[in-house]
Order: structure tokens, then sequence, then C-alpha cells
């Protein structure tokens, strides 16, 4: 008689979750997924993961395109990426800093990337929802954030932050990749962003 009565008991915890919540968990369980196996991952292989049953994922999402452009949307949003910017020490030297935000938007930039090459190659709905407004808006909240990184060394800077975050973000997110050398650490971009290409002994 134990034995059934453990099994009601374990699957009271999703149950207990808000939609908001449990959408949430879902999403969060299914980006990892999605940027391994696209949009061929089964809402079946995303509730085992969840720890749910399946019939749980359609009673906060329509269907599966619904949950994948939730899954995109949540990947590309900033907020994340922000809290992180925000919660940078300000009192930190200018070098520290960007190298703390860069380490912080390249996470972001790679998680972006990994849904979108993912769901890229497809046809639909799902690589367009990146585009537009949304993007720009996220775009912009980040580089409100990074110049507020930027603030207190205004005065050294040749440009207003807002310009220098711009820069900043766009080193970032075109950094290029050669076979033979590897990439930039978040440290080293930062020197390169701040000082140029020359070393200290080409002086």
């Amino acid at each position: 008689m134990t034995a059934p009565q453990e099994n009601p008991t374990t699957r009271r915890r999703a149950p207990g979750m808000s939609p908001e919540q449990r959408r949430e968990m879902i999403i969060q369980t299914a980006i990892p997924l999605i940027a391994e196996f696209g949009a061929a991952v089964t809402t079946a292989k995303i509730a085992r993961a969840a720890g749910i049953g399946e019939g749980t994922i359609f009673r906060v999402f329509a269907d599966k395109d619904e949950l994948l452009q939730a899954c995109v949307a949540t990947a590309l949003s900033p907020e994340h990426a922000v809290r992180e910017l925000d919660a940078i020490d300000v009192s930190q030297p200018l070098p520290d800093r960007l190298a703390e935000a860069a380490e912080a938007l390249q996470a972001h930039l790679s998680r972006m990337g990994a849904i979108l090459g993912s769901l890229g190659h497809r046809g639909g709905k799902h690589p367009g929802t990146v585009r537009g407004a949304g993007r720009e808006e996220s775009t912009a909240r980040i580089r409100a954030a990074l110049a507020e990184l930027l603030e207190p060394d205004k005065a050294a800077l040749r440009r207003p932050p807002e310009q220098i975050a711009a820069l900043f973000f766009g080193l970032l997110f075109t950094q290029p990749r050669t076979n033979d050398e590897p990439d930039l650490t978040p440290r080293e971009l930062a020197e390169v962003f701040l000082h140029g290409a020359l070393s200290g002994s080409a002086e």
C-alpha cells in the first residue's frame, strides 16, 4: 500500500507551481535541449528532462510551436544579461568592469547563438521573432547598462559613454574567429578595446 501513495506525492510538486512558474521551469529546461537538438526535440524529451508528464507542457503551452517561440524569446531577452551588468561593482577599475561585462555578454550571445543556430535553418515563425523592434530594444537595454558601467570614467573617455558602450558591444558581437589562434579572453578583449592592439613593449 505504501508504493502507490508515493507516486501521487511526488507529482504534487509541479501542480503546486503557478502556471507562470511552470512555464518558466519548462522553458529553462527546454532551452539547452533545443540548442542541442533544434526543432527536432520532442515534448516528451523535454518533459522527461523536467521531471513532469508530457501533458503538463500542454497545460501551459498550446502546442510545441508556442513552446519553441517562448524559448527563443527567453534566449533573446536581455533581462538576465542586464541584471548581471547591473551587479558589477562600479568601484572597480574600468578594465575589470569591462572584463566582467564581456564575460556576461559573451555568455548571453553564446546562448542566443545556440538557439538561433539550432532553429535558423527551419522555416516558419521562429527566426522572424528575433528581428525588428524586439531585437533593437534588447540591444538598446544592454548598451544602456554598459553605458552605466562606463559613467564613472566619463571624463577620461574620448566619446560619450553611450557611444563607447555601442562600440564595445559591437566588438563582442562581431569578434572574428581565426583557425590558428584561440579566441580572446574577456580580459584580453577589454584590454585591446581600451588600449588598442599595440603591446606596452612596442611604445
